[in-house]
């Protein structure tokens, strides 16, 4: 065996942690959508699993719904997503406390996009909390929770630079973080860099590169734009022509997302957090690529 064939296998299934994430459904059809993207990725054991939380609050009571569900209903470990926008203290600490109550104990806590939407200007509200730091500060105050925060590494849009990027990951650690997982991207090399920053500031939780297989590529783009995220031209053009073509772009989507996954493993990276869009054939199709395999698992019908 050539050490090129030797590098290409997957790592031994202890090496690896995955999670995965989720949004609330605002359907009954959704919901069964949902609920057949858990049952099928459940089995591969993640280490949690997330699920969002809409802009200024808007999904709630279905983010909670979801989160007690996979709780009472499954063997997953549940993250609910959180975040402080157009909401008092009083209002955010009672939806804490609502998570602790419905056995969650891990907290996504983002400080969440403008009330105008990405592009305006965050206003905490008069009684709500300043952003993610004091959010996290919140949550360690009302339970012993796992949080994890968000991390970027082409740097948060409304950050003035890279250092002051890092300030912010620094205070949202100071203030009770454990973990931290990044937007998306798509240039391995941006993460790797990014690394050696954040290490290089001393900061030692790990940081999980997000990773999303991109199965409807405008969509995406449209959405990285958004965010600050690159969107390379040899991306793009892995999608040129395909845009009627949507068997295509599942093949391609899952050779792309797997091809990035290798690269990260081939540099020593041993966790992934994998952004499902509530569709499960993709990601379990990189997952098996890594060497994962399911275990029977009783899980909602």
């Amino acid at each position: 065996m050539t050490a090129s064939e030797q590098h290409k296998r997957p790592p031994a299934r202890a090496a690896l942690e995955v999670s995965f994430e989720f949004f609330p459904p605002k359907t009954a059809e959704m919901e069964l959508g949902l609920w057949s993207a858990i049952n099928r990725l459940a089995p591969l054991n993640p280490n949690f699993v997330s699920v969002t939380y809409g802009a200024g609050g808007s999904t709630r009571e279905r983010t909670h719904n979801t989160v007690a569900r996979i709780v009472n209903e499954t063997h997953l470990r549940p993250a609910a997503h959180l975040t402080c926008v157009s909401a008092a203290k009083a209002e955010v600490d009672d939806v804490i406390r609502g998570y602790w109550e419905a056995g969650v104990r891990h907290i996504v806590a983002l400080r969440g996009d403008p009330a105008g939407g990405l592009g305006s200007k965050f206003e905490a509200h008069p009684g709500g909390y300043s952003g993610a730091a004091a959010l996290v500060r919140g949550i360690r105050n009302i339970g012993d929770f796992e949080v994890s925060v968000s991390a970027y590494p082409e740097k948060h849009p409304e950050s003035a630079s890279f250092e002051a990027d890092l300030d912010g990951l620094k205070a949202k650690i100071d203030a009770g973080a454990t973990r931290a997982i990044t937007q998306f991207f798509f240039d391995n090399e941006l993460y790797l860099r990014y690394m050696d920053r954040v290490r290089g500031a001393g900061i030692d939780i790990p940081v999980m590169p997000g990773i999303v297989p991109v199965e409807n590529f405008k969509q995406t783009a449209a959405f990285a734009k958004k965010t600050g995220a690159s969107v390379p031209q040899w991306l793009a053009d892995r999608y040129e022509g395909l845009d009627q073509d949507p068997a295509t772009r599942k093949l391609v989507a899952a050779t792309v997302a797997s091809e990035q996954v290798f690269g990260l493993l081939e540099r020593g990276v041993r966790e992934f957090h994998f952004y499902t869009m509530n569709k499960s054939e993709l990601v379990f199709a990189i997952c098996h690529l890594l060497g994962l395999r399911p275990k029977p698992v009783q899980v909602a019908a």
